[in-house]
């Protein structure tokens, strides 16, 4: 079972919705190796899921587990607050990665 879930909102294949797919995967194969469950949702296929969700702007993360639930919006491009978003701890590699950001 995994221990984190998330739903990514995003906006068909805009820049920063391909970014934060990337980043986001990448963040949870690194940092996340027990698992997690990620659902993304293209709001301009599915309008109407985004408005549901309180969702308004693409692309939009939300973290469903571990609670609490929690929201951030952008493309997920700034590693250290993600990070910290997550509750996960950087390594000396990532601080060097965001340093060259």
């Amino acid at each position: 079972m995994s221990s984190y879930s998330f739903i990514l909102y995003i906006a068909g294949n805009l820049p920063n919705s391909i970014q934060a797919v990337l980043n986001l995967k990448a963040i949870c194969t690194d940092h996340i190796p027990e698992g997690y469950r990620l659902e993304v949702v293209d709001v301009l296929v599915e309008p109407d899921r985004g408005l549901s969700d309180g969702v308004f702007v693409a692309p939009t993360l939300i973290k469903l587990e571990p609670k609490p639930k929690q929201v951030i919006i952008g493309n997920l491009s700034n590693l250290s607050a993600l990070l910290h978003f997550l509750g996960l701890k950087s390594t000396s590699s990532d601080e060097m990665q965001s340093a060259t950001q």
